[in-house]
């Protein structure tokens, strides 16, 4: 269901809930068919499989010490202690990185060192600590070892056939790691999103240029860019575009043919709103999704589609494009990119007291920034960071925020609140 088929009591286009909204996005994202490619595994950090990953090999591929000491059969140690030591005989030495020379039989050993791949006919490893040389081919054992004590498995880190990594996973440091111990050289992963962005307005000028009287500077570029430059999107900033209804549906019929989202700010404010609109919906179909959600700030954020493009309108003050970006923008390039579960909340949160009351109306969702005060052996407070949607500042002052939800008229002070940290 789009958010226009949402009536008030009077006839009206309703707001549409946050959550709702979010799931139209998602859900028209998600039957689109997302591009993959290959990638070396050099460059494969933060990217994101398009596929499933089996263990082409067991890991290890021999049983490995995880000790320096000697690889014994366990049943010759049986029994052994301080006061009753067994004595085994030094028959060979495993060096690293070869394959061990002849077998470990009864009441003889190997020297091993960590890593070195157990030899023929051992089951365990005995740690140096654990022995008394008597000479240079003997020593004592004064405690026993059980089989397959202080080694790895074959296999045992990862088996043959296994899942190493499943799609949608972004790929960390870690995960690299695995892969090159399999010998996996090249992966499989979703195209990066690409995002294009242009600003709209005649008021708007270059935030490098110094803007005349009634002019002012385009803050919303430079932050929109650096929060995709984030999400691993690849970003082509489109400029400042005139309020004319030819320019500005030429530039965003361009950046919708060039891009999988397209990001414009200004044009869901009083006065452009209707533009906005009839762009989007000139563009084709399947048009707007959302036109207004139930949220402060961020209320008149446009969502639409144009063939597999999402094109959003943003709200022209910056807090509210950024809240807009935080809800709705973000999901949907982590979902463009592949990422399985992109709704999912992936900020670190904190819990916190909050030190004012603070009043919302029902049936609205609020996003109220905060700075985050710590205390000794107490939670932190909460300190409202207080101000209006065009005021940068109070997202460049806050740590974090919270929501007041839909059902509620407000927090209390000293209530407990969970803090989502801003990065």
């Amino acid at each position: 269901m789009k958010s226009n088929d949402l009536k008030d009591m009077l006839g009206r286009t309703s707001l549409t809930p946050v959550k709702q909204a979010k799931h139209i996005l998602l859900d028209a994202l998600r039957a689109t068919v997302r591009k993959t490619e290959s990638c070396p595994l050099s460059e494969a950090l933060d990217r994101i499989p398009a596929s499933d990953t089996l263990a082409p090999v067991d890991l290890p591929a021999h049983p490995r010490s995880t000790m320096d000491g000697f690889a014994v059969r366990a049943a010759d140690t049986f029994g052994a202690s301080s006061s009753m030591p067994c004595y085994l005989e030094i028959d060979g030495d495993v060096a690293m990185g070869q394959m061990p020379e002849g077998t470990v039989t009864q009441g003889k050993c190997f020297r091993i060192a960590t890593g070195g791949l157990l030899p023929a006919g051992s089951d365990a490893v005995m740690m140096f600590e654990h022995t008394i040389p008597v000479d240079e081919k003997m020593i004592e054992v004064v405690k026993s070892v059980g089989v397959g004590k202080n080694l790895t498995q074959r296999g045992e880190d990862i088996a043959q056939g296994s899942l190493a990594l499943a799609k949608g996973q972004q790929l960390r440091p870690q995960d690299l790691g695995l892969l090159a111990g399999l010998g996996i050289a090249e992966v499989e992963v979703y195209a990066k999103a690409r995002v294009g962005i242009l600003s709209t307005g005649d008021e708007i000028v270059h935030w490098a240029e110094s803007p005349p009287p009634g002019k002012i500077r385009d803050i919303n570029s430079i932050c929109l860019s650096g929060l995709c430059t984030r999400l691993g999107a690849e970003v082509t900033d489109y400029g400042i575009v005139s309020d004319s209804e030819a320019s500005f549906f030429a530039t965003v019929e361009q950046a919708a043919a060039e891009n999988d989202v397209v990001l414009f700010s200004g044009g869901s404010s009083v006065g452009m709103r209707d533009l906005g609109e009839r762009v989007i919906e000139k563009l084709g179909q399947p048009g707007i999704l959302v036109h207004g959600v139930a949220l402060k700030p961020g209320k008149p954020i446009i969502i639409g589609m144009s063939n597999t493009t999402a094109i959003f309108g943003l709200p022209g003050h910056p807090v509210s494009a950024m809240v807009c970006f935080e809800l709705f923008v973000d999901p949907a390039i982590r979902c463009i990119s592949g990422i399985s579960h992109p709704e999912k909340e992936l900020r670190p949160t904190v819990n916190a007291i909050l030190d004012r009351n603070i009043n919302s109306a029902a049936g609205r969702l609020d996003l109220i920034r905060v700075q985050l005060q710590e205390r000794d052996n107490e939670l932190p407070l909460a300190v409202p960071v207080l101000g209006k949607s065009g005021s940068i500042s109070t997202l460049s002052r806050a740590h974090g925020y919270f929501f007041i939800d839909e059902a509620s008229q407000g927090i209390n002070s000293n209530s407990q609140i969970k803090v989502h940290l801003l990065s």
